[in-house]
């Protein structure tokens, strides 16, 4: 299986719901670098997965849109408490809607599998995994 992974971050501000969340509970920030990796079994005619510079591109839309929110404003994450585990998913979703979208041109046409990891510090990240 070939990969592929591209980085960029986010800040954002949100608050959680539930006793679990303790003082997290109240409006506070949260700071991710974004890890977006494309994986899939075979290369195209020019021997890549995917177009870097194209990835980044479309990955960077997709974190941008996030960026400097205040996640309970928004309405796509209206009653969702947005962990890094959803917003995971989140990031992974948009971006699976762009490759199929054809966002990535045909280099993405093998790609079979986005994985995204959102790392809050050096000790502690979360990731989502989906199929395209």
């Amino acid at each position: 299986m070939f990969s592929v992974t591209v980085r960029d971050h986010m800040m954002v501000a949100h608050s959680f719901r539930g006793e679990i969340f303790g003082p997290a509970q109240r409006l506070h920030g949260a700071t991710f670098v974004v890890d977006v990796t494309f994986r899939g079994p075979a290369l195209d005619r020019d021997n890549v997965l995917v177009d870097i510079g194209l990835a980044t591109s479309e990955v960077h839309e997709v974190v941008s849109d996030l960026n400097y929110r205040n996640l309970d404003d928004e309405p796509a994450f209206a009653g969702v408490n947005t962990s890094a585990e959803a917003l995971a998913k989140a990031v992974a979703d948009r971006v699976a809607e762009r490759v199929h979208g054809g966002r990535l041109r045909d280099a993405a046409q093998q790609v079979t599998e986005i994985s995204v990891t959102l790392r809050e510090s050096h000790v502690a990240w979360a990731g989502y995994e989906r199929p395209l």
